[in-house]
């Protein structure tokens, strides 16, 4: 391999447990933002400030070819680290858990080497440094404020432990599902734990509802229907002898598309309403709906897979996971707006990576970054040096 090509890795690994070490939660990530901008300023890159900590780098800017993006998210998540590595959070209770750090170092990456490459681009390349993804909805807020401006394609992708090392996910159609939350609020009748019948218990209502609620899917909606209702909270603050006035109820779904969404926060209502009244209290249901499905197309997703396998071999497409994915991306933002493709990209070689993402002791795989730098280079017309094996 070329000095360059090495020294480029070697710093971008770098980069990326100074992220780690340092990360920041969405709309917060004043300290990443600002060393994206110092290390693309120090490479000569030309970029401007979008939706507050969002950067969006530009080369090649008058190329005559198709305007292409690529994009990597910044923000980390709410988690107490448990990883024990030297690099570890150094900001208690917030941690890259989802491997944006790597994303983002990853972009660099590639920013570097295009730029030392910048002759070969045939068109301009948009490098899209994205803020709040997880759950703050950053792809939304970088398009209003011009990211896409003149942009004919983006690609992105995602680290993914649940699949082998260097496996390709990247169908046709639908890769992500949406997603949304709801809140259920209890309205009972508080009192003495000795004396229930002059209670009307928010509690009991509230674990008859979580159980019922699992009856959407498999009772309501059809079995080869792909959803998910998850109730991830009960809250009834209260003392060992007292039925509490009031309990709430959190959780999630996971949906294909907005029809599947209406349908099955009815149901929620519907359900939770009608449990309530048999215990005799009210509930009160909000929805929160948030990001729809992350749906490739075709053309684009074609062009990642073919790429790919150049690069990586024939048998580096994943065919055995079982699509849509039940997570959920904010770059299907993107996707409504202009041609592209997304994919999740394996990182599992070991026990240390098989760590599912949003996982205390999640750590990203940093022998990805030269293999997605590589795939970035080649979507954007630049060769890059192709080892014998993976890296």
């Amino acid at each position: 391999m070329s000095d360059v090509w090495q020294d480029t890795i070697t710093t971008a690994e770098t980069i990326r447990r100074e992220f780690h070490a340092n990360p920041e939660m969405g709309w917060q990530e004043h300290r990443t933002a600002a060393r994206v901008r110092e290390i693309l300023s120090a490479l000569n890159i030309s970029w401007r400030t979008c939706a507050g900590t969002g950067t969006v780098g530009i080369l090649n800017p008058n190329g005559s070819a198709a305007h292409i993006a690529l994009r990597g998210d910044m923000d980390a998540l709410p988690i107490h680290e448990a990883t024990l590595k030297a690099w570890s959070s150094m900001n208690d209770g917030c941690m890259h858990a989802c491997g944006h750090d790597g994303h983002t170092a990853t972009l660099l990456a590639t920013a570097k080497w295009l730029k030392y490459h910048e002759a070969q681009l045939k068109g301009p390349v948009s490098l899209i440094f994205q803020p709040a993804e997880e759950g703050g909805h950053g792809a939304r807020e970088m398009i209003k404020d011009g990211a896409l401006d003149g942009v004919d394609e983006i690609y992105g992708w995602h680290n993914w432990p649940a699949i082998p090392f260097g496996q390709m996910l990247c169908p046709d159609g639908l890769v992500m599902c949406g997603n949304g939350t709801f809140k259920i609020t209890l309205h009972g009748q508080g009192g003495h734990a000795s004396q229930p019948e002059l209670c009307r218990d928010p509690v009991l209502a509230a674990s008859a509802i979580t159980l019922n609620l699992q009856q959407i899917i498999s009772r309501r909606l059809a079995p080869q229907q792909a959803a998910v209702i998850s109730v991830t909270s009960i809250e009834a603050i209260s003392a060992p002898t007292v039925i509490p006035q009031n309990a709430i109820l959190g959780g999630s779904i996971r949906v294909p598309d907005r029809k599947i969404r209406d349908e099955i926060y009815r149901l929620i209502t519907e359900i939770s309403q009608q449990t309530a009244a048999s215990y005799g209290v009210v509930a009160e249901v909000e929805h929160f709906p948030r990001y729809d499905a992350t749906i490739n197309h075709p053309l684009q997703a074609t062009q990642m897979r073919r790429l790919w396998q150049e690069v990586n071999g024939a048998d580096s497409l994943d065919f055995v996971t079982a699509t849509p994915i039940m997570a959920s991306e904010d770059f299907s933002y993107y996707l409504q707006h202009i041609p592209g493709a997304f994919a999740l990209i394996g990182s599992d070689d070991g026990p240390e990576h098989q760590v599912p993402c949003h996982s205390p002791h999640y750590d990203f795989n940093d022998r990805l970054i030269p293999v997605v730098t590589r795939l970035f280079s080649r979507l954007v017309g630049v060769g890059v040096p192709v080892p014998e094996e993976l890296p």
